[in-house]
């Protein structure tokens, strides 16, 4: 029996239904780095299911894989804009990147090396936490020619020095230890959608770095349009990432995570910002600390997955 020609397309809710077949982010290709088709391979969407540095409720391990079960139900074409990213770029599940749930630093190890490997391979990976510890060894694999800009929806800085008896690798350090290792440009750093109850140095630390802090009384007083253009204008035509926290939305619209604050963004919010970013020199995303235990109906992980695919849009427009 003669194979059918490979596709970088995604499955077809015509020819398997959407809750059949084995789930891989949103129905693509699964093409493991070092595989037949991975050289052709522009846009790597990659789970990294690991969440030892959580510091209080844990469970984003578990991230990757409901995401990219409840992402079966993301179709080709943008609604706004009319992208079709599974067009303009070669597009595929990678799978997973090694972790190692019982030891914190060799996950960094092993994470930072999958991602150098990644960026060699001149693959733009479009990542799935994990907490967001994760997005330190992503950020080491991609900054090989020097600081990243970055952009950076949360409505927690992560810009703790340490914790817990000077804990240094938390999901609450992670940009403290991007600054200080020269991953990132603080002046080119924004953070959008900061809010709750504070303790620590973390906001003030950011400030003398020079990073601009946006709470969201300052979102919404300011307005999301004037914010993001000034997003766009701190950000520039370098290089810069884009990392997603999904507690930066409201637990109205996105409970299942670990460490939920009210008075957050919406998911239609979200998504309008996100959508401010296309044309910019995007090397890379995540989506991260979307926990399903938390996450009873699956809605957290569906909003997640629709995040994503924005994500994806802007990084192949």
């Amino acid at each position: 029996m003669t194979q059918p020609p490979f596709s970088f397309q995604p499955v077809s809710a015509m020819d398997v239904p959407r809750f059949a077949g084995m789930p891989t982010f949103m129905r693509l290709p699964h093409v493991p780095m070092g595989s037949e088709h991975f050289d052709a391979v522009d846009i790597g969407l990659v789970g990294v299911p690991w969440d030892t540095g959580t510091t209080n409720r844990p469970g984003a391990r578990h991230g990757p894989r409901q995401l990219r079960d409840l992402s079966t139900m993301i179709r080709a074409r943008h609604p706004v804009s009319g992208i079709e990213p599974f067009v303009a770029r070669k597009c595929a599940d990678l799978g997973d990147c090694p972790v190692n749930p019982a030891d914190t630093m060799d996950t960094l190890g092993r994470v930072t090396e999958y991602f150098t490997a990644l960026h060699a391979a001149g693959v733009t990976p479009l990542v799935a936490g994990g907490d967001h510890l994760i997005t330190l060894p992503v950020l080491r694999g991609l900054a090989q020619d020097g600081p990243l800009g970055m952009v950076h929806f949360d409505a927690h800085t992560d810009l703790f020095d340490s914790y817990f008896n000077g804990c240094k690798y938390t999901h609450g350090t992670p940009f403290r230890r991007a600054i200080e290792e020269g991953l990132l440009d603080p002046k080119r750093m924004i953070q959008i959608g900061i809010r709750g109850t504070r303790g620590g140095d973390d906001v003030e630390w950011g400030l003398e770095q020079g990073i601009r802090i946006v709470t969201i009384e300052e979102l919404y007083d300011t307005g999301f349009d004037v914010i993001m253009a000034e997003a766009r204008q701190i950000v520039g035509d370098l290089p810069t990432y884009v990392t997603f926290d999904i507690d930066s939305i409201d637990p109205a619209f996105a409970p299942g995570t670990g460490t939920p604050e009210i008075g957050g963004f919406t998911a239609l919010e979200a998504q309008r910002m996100v959508r401010k970013l296309q044309g910019l020199n995007l090397v890379g995303a995540d989506l991260v600390e979307v926990s399903p235990p938390f996450d009873a109906s699956g809605g957290t992980a569906w909003v997640g997955a629709s995040i994503m695919f924005e994500l994806l849009c802007v990084l192949a427009a």
